[in-house]
C-alpha cells in the first residue's frame, strides 16, 4: 500500500469530498427523519374526512428538498453546476489578486 502524506494536495482533495459526501448523507437523514415527524404529526392530528396530504405542512419541507437536490448535485456532479475546472481558475484568479495586491 502506497504510504499517504496528509500534506498532499490530492489527499486534502479527497478528504474535502469525503466531508461533502458524508454532510450530504447527515443532511438526508435529518431531511427524512422531519418529513416523517411531519407526517405523524399530520396522521394524529386526522378528523374524519381529511388526509395526512396537506399542503400547509409541506410548502417548507419542499423547498427544503430542492435545496438537497441542488447540494447533491454539487457534491456528486460538482461540474456540473460550475463548470469545468471552475476552483482551480478561481483559485489562480484570487491568488493573482493577492499577488497584484502586494
Amino acid at each position: 500500500m502506497e504510504n499517504i502524506d496528509e500534506n498532499d494536495f490530492r489527499y486534502k482533495e479527497a478528504e474535502r469530498r469525503v466531508k461533502k459526501i458524508k454532510n450530504f448523507y447527515v443532511f438526508s437523514f435529518v431531511y427524512l427523519a422531519v418529513n416523517i415527524f411531519i407526517l405523524f404529526l399530520n396522521y394524529q392530528d386526522l378528523k374524519p374526512g381529511e388526509t395526512i396530504w396537506r399542503w400547509q405542512y409541506f410548502a417548507l419541507p419542499f423547498f427544503w428538498g430542492v435545496g438537497l437536490i441542488i447540494y447533491g448535485m454539487n457534491v456528486f456532479l460538482p461540474k456540473f453546476l460550475l463548470g469545468n475546472d471552475w476552483e482551480e481558475k478561481k483559485i489562480k484568479e484570487l491568488m493573482d489578486k493577492e499577488k497584484n495586491s502586494n
